[in-house]
């Protein structure tokens, strides 16, 4: 990020305060960030916890940054939008995080040859364990797109896609971890049912959780060979699993991440 001279965000909610807070665990300084957020309580907290400039409007930000990242709602992105156009030029980045809002529909409030990136991060990005995927629109640059992906390496990982991919990114990644804080909750209902104390269980299925999936992402191996690997003959692990595929996991796992991408695309033809 050492080429951007002063980065902002359009919007002080979690996702962007889980990229300050990466932004400032590097060498960026709290006095190139700026926010403009509408809530006072929140621009408080938001400067006394970060040191951090703070303001209440949009365009302040857009006329004292270089990259700019768009983190509302996307029900708001018209009106934003509009409202910051006057000052937005081609020598700035627009980076939006909203769900369903495609970069030439960005692109469509600006004159001349906005550069725009889009990107669909998840909310582990809170605690540097995010998962991004980021696209170009029209008129970024090869340059654009590696500052885009060092701003979100800073609280995870982030892969560059075609943006077509970028509702399937959303209904995999950007829902997903809902998906696991489900299972993770019924895991610790399972426990508690029979007979572990709240917190013990709840313990041990976090941690279940987190140690499989650093197992998979360490070791390399695809999940099912590390499946078989747990499911001695006869033993419980395979019945456990044969009661999980006759409830239909799998299937309903799979429709979840269908489900949300649907609707990101829905969300997406209403803008």
């Amino acid at each position: 990020m050492t080429a951007t001279r002063i980065i902002g965000f359009i919007g002080g909610g979690n996702m962007a305060e889980a990229l300050i807070k990466g932004l400032l665990k590097g060498t960026f300084p709290p006095a190139a960030i700026r926010v403009s957020e509408p809530s006072p309580e929140r621009r408080q907290f938001l400067a006394e916890r970060y040191g951090i400039i703070l303001s209440p409007e949009n365009v302040d930000v857009v006329q004292e940054c270089d990259l700019i990242v768009l983190a509302v709602k996307p029900q708001l992105a018209d009106e934003v939008l509009s409202g910051i156009a006057g000052a937005f030029s081609e020598k700035k980045l627009l980076v939006s995080i909203l769900a369903g809002v495609t970069t030439e529909k960005l692109e469509a409030h600006f004159d001349g040859s906005p550069r725009v990136v889009r990107a669909m991060p998840n909310t582990p990005a809170l605690v540097g364990a995010g998962a991004t995927a980021i696209s170009p629109g029209w008129f970024a640059t090869t340059d654009d797109l590696l500052a885009a992906r060092h701003l979100f390496e800073a609280v995870g990982t982030a892969y560059v896609l075609e943006e077509k991919l970028l509702d399937a990114v959303t209904g995999l990644s950007g829902s997903g971890p809902a998906y696991v804080f489900t299972i993770i909750e019924a895991l610790a209902d399972g426990g508690v049912q029979e007979g572990l104390p709240r917190d013990v269980a709840s313990a041990l299925a976090v941690q279940t959780v987190l140690g499989a999936a650093k197992l998979v992402s360490e070791s390399g191996e695809h999940p099912a060979a590390l499946r078989d690997k747990v499911c001695s003959p006869g033993g419980t692990t395979i019945a456990a699993v044969r009661t999980l595929e006759e409830k239909g996991l799998r299937s309903a796992l799979m429709e979840a991440v269908g489900s949300a991408a649907r609707r990101s695309r829905e969300l997406g033809a209403k803008k």
